[in-house]
């Protein structure tokens, strides 16, 4: 996956939670869960990308399946 790519979907996922958050009423409470929830998957994503860290089975690895 290109640099590009991963910057243009960073982006619109900053832009979807923008949203979210703006524009649909909910207590503070689940916008912050909402908000933590999203950093923390967009955070394990990118190390994942990069390598560091080692998807396993039910992170979404690229591995072969087990057979």
């Amino acid at each position: 996956m290109g640099l590009i790519q991963i910057v243009v979907i960073l982006i619109v996922v900053g832009v979807l939670l923008w949203l979210v958050e703006t524009y649909i009423p909910m207590a503070a409470p689940f916008k912050t869960i909402i908000r933590v929830v999203v950093v923390v998957a967009v955070c394990i994503w990118l190390l994942q990308l990069s390598g560091i860290l080692g998807g396993g089975p039910f992170l979404g690895s690229r591995s072969a399946p087990l057979r």
